[in-house]
């Protein structure tokens, strides 16, 4: 038996021990910089796989997978561990036992996944040649991003990894499908947080007050001109608004209005315009009105690009290891990943795990109550990351 033949043996093997992985994590998640309980988890699964452990970012986890001759090359994997404060509404055996807090983006999926890849690795190091590092990351879903602390805690050093890989699940293709975009494939993401201030007062006498609602709906209206007349039609961009609240009643006008939104950009240059843009017309806007708007920006994570050689050939791995008619080429997208951050350090590829089964139902999209994916997927995620990792060492 070939290695490729091998790996695609054990990932079928092993995958109904990565299902319980999974399936423990998506009933236990946890937020953003709080998956204590989760890294032990996965710290107890890679140290029963015979590896070492090391800690960072406070609920990070690095290990290592060393075949024959370690120090001829390495290359990175990577997985997030964090969840979404939403309350799931799948009843299903694994459900979030944790009341408002769910894995909505698939999140357990990655790391399920990549502790089969562990565990495959681990079996055939006699095999391959090289190091293979594993990052369990925390935080992806909140500002600055995860990825950034472990970035600066040298997860990419001592030595720096020829690539890294990442896995995302993708509720638009089936099980079985595997994406691909090579170059720019992700938006960076910024938050935009408005606090409008204005003079409360009785809603049957505004001429007493300075109505925030008012000024704050004439903000978000303008805002929206800063993408349909600055941007250019060749950068994807957009400004969402999700958050308004006033706390004003029927005959309360309030006296300040809080709003939040986000901000994706696919180009430098008109990231850094368009937030000055916002923030000049938000205070403009609400000084002419005769009130004051804070603007606070968070900025976020930069624009994800795949590096187009990586790209290719874990792309021809994909194909060997699916076959080409279930490998497909994706579009570009506004949704943000941390993982961007690694690629502004070493070579990157983020590729998407097809998830879905309309037969089944299982069709709910990320960060939604009702996202699950079609297990089948777990068959094939760990075998073919051990695949694309072996070879990139190869080379």
């Amino acid at each position: 038996m070939n290695l490729l033949e091998k790996i695609k043996t054990l990932s079928i093997e092993y995958s109904e021990q990565v299902i319980a992985y999974r399936r423990h994590l998506h009933a236990n998640p946890e937020l953003s910089y709080q998956e204590f309980n989760t890294a032990k988890y996965v710290g107890e699964q890679l140290k029963s796989f015979g590896l070492q452990v090391e800690t960072l970012a406070t609920t990070g986890l690095v290990a290592e997978i060393k075949g024959k001759n370690p120090q001829k090359k390495t290359i990175a994997l990577r997985a997030d561990m964090d969840a979404l404060p939403i309350h799931e509404a799948n009843d299903v055996p694994y459900k979030s036992q944790n009341p408002g807090v769910m894995h909505a983006c698939g999140h357990d999926v990655h790391t399920s996944s990549l502790l089969g890849t562990a565990k495959i690795l681990e079996t055939v190091k006699d095999q391959f040649e090289g190091t293979v590092r594993l990052i369990f990351q925390p935080g992806e879903e909140k500002n600055p991003g995860g990825a950034s602390y472990m970035i600066r805690d040298g997860v990419l050093e001592n030595p720096t990894p020829s690539g890294i890989i990442g896995q995302h699940v993708f509720p638009l293709l089936p099980a079985g499908k595997i994406g691909f975009k090579e170059g720019m494939y992700m938006a960076s993401a910024d938050e935009i947080y408005l606090k409008v201030i204005g003079k409360g007062g009785h809603g049957a006498a505004p001429d007493l007050a300075i109505d925030p609602i008012v000024i704050a709906s004439h903000i978000i209206i303008a805002l929206q001109q800063i993408i349909s007349r600055n941007a250019s039609p060749k950068q994807p961009t957009v400004l969402t608004f999700g958050n308004i609240t006033g706390f004003g009643a029927t005959n309360i006008i309030p006296n300040e209005v809080n709003i939040a939104g986000t901000f994706r950009a696919m180009n430098e240059e008109w990231r850094a315009s368009g937030l000055a843009k916002i923030k000049k017309m938000a205070e403009s806007i609400a000084e002419g009105m005769g009130g004051r708007c804070d603007v606070d920006i968070s900025m976020g994570y930069p624009y994800l690009e795949n590096n187009p050689s990586l790209t290719r050939r874990i792309k021809q791995a994909a194909q060997d290891y699916v076959g080409k008619e279930n490998v497909v080429d994706i579009d570009i997208t506004l949704g943000a990943e941390d993982f961007a951050y690694y690629s502004q350090v070493v070579p990157a590829s983020f590729y998407r795990l097809g998830t879905r089964n309309d037969a089944k139902g299982i069709t709910s999209y990320v960060h939604t109550p009702t996202f699950d994916i079609d297990e089948d997927a777990l068959k094939i995620g760990p075998g073919l990351m051990a695949w694309m990792a072996l070879q990139e060492l190869a080379l």
